[in-house]
């Protein structure tokens, strides 16, 4: 496995890659998820790069940039054990110049949920993913379901920018209790990881209901919401069933939506979601 830092290097090493050539981005801290993309990387592509970086331009002034768990070592080691054959490590400084100025925007999709409470999230993220894959060059980019509105961004912006580019969502990984895994998970206390399932119990709930017959939106939102009251530790920041492909807030009967939510348990902000209908 070649790990690299510069983009001279990643340009020159990825030449030798045996194409197709599968990405997956991320900023570190693996877990089980981002190996599962991985995997799936290596089934289907001859050969697999990732990338690591902590993207500042994602995070508001007030979210958890500096805390943010890191731990390269670890993640390199894990990654040669699953026969990665190329690491991007880049630096804020190769990725963001003194001088940088340019940014990508996809304009509607980033303007709900996530985006609607996060300004300039999808801007960062929509920025950085254009770099890499312009550095990377990948003909395979592989994201998680449980960055549901980000794959639906990302997805957008491949076509209207006419990347060459096959973007593949893959499911969300949970542990035993149905918690979807996430870096961010670290930050919980005992108390709050015993408490953290209440959105997976939330949003099977919903689901649960939408399988029995029930099609009014409002009447979901309000079943996520009920379960959520539940616990103690959980203060929803909001709870969505939205159109998958616009991501606006549905009312009314529907025949498919993204039924997700933010929630923090106490300081961690956690996100998760589930499709109902017709995909």
């Amino acid at each position: 496995m070649k790990v690299v830092e510069g983009l001279a290097e990643l340009r020159e090493a990825r030449e030798s890659l045996t194409k197709p050539v599968g990405l997956v981005p991320t900023m570190g801290t693996l877990h089980e998820g981002h190996l599962s993309l991985v995997r799936r990387a290596k089934s289907e592509c001859a050969s697999v790069g990732v990338s690591i970086f902590v993207n500042p331009a994602q995070f508001g002034p007030t979210e958890d940039l500096d805390a943010y768990p890191m731990d390269l070592e670890r993640d390199l080691d894990l990654l040669a054990g699953e026969g990665v054959d190329l690491v991007w490590t880049p630096t804020a400084a190769e990725m963001y110049d003194s001088g940088y100025q340019t940014w990508v925007e996809v304009e509607e999709l980033a303007q709900y949920l996530e985006g609607e409470i996060r300004e300039g999230h999808f801007r960062g993220v929509a920025t950085v993913v254009t770099k890499l894959f312009n550095s990377f060059q990948p003909d395979r980019a592989y994201f998680g379901q449980k960055d549901a509105q980000q794959s639906i961004v990302i997805r957008r912006m491949v076509e209207d920018l006419n990347f060459p580019i096959e973007v593949i969502v893959c499911p969300t990984v949970r542990e035993a209790d149905g918690l979807a895994m996430s870096s961010r998970n670290s930050y919980l206390s005992p108390e709050e990881r015993r408490a953290a399932p209440v959105l997976y119990r939330a949003l099977l709930a919903a689901s649960q209901l939408f399988s029995t017959g029930e099609r009014e939106a409002d009447r979901l939102r309000a079943e996520m919401e009920t379960v959520l009251a539940t616990e103690p530790r959980a203060r929803p920041e909001y709870a969505s069933v939205a159109d998958p492909a616009t991501l606006e807030e549905q009312h009314g009967p529907i025949e498919q939506a993204l039924l997700s939510m933010a929630v923090f348990v106490g300081k961690t902000r956690l996100i998760d979601n589930l499709m109902v209908g017709d995909k």
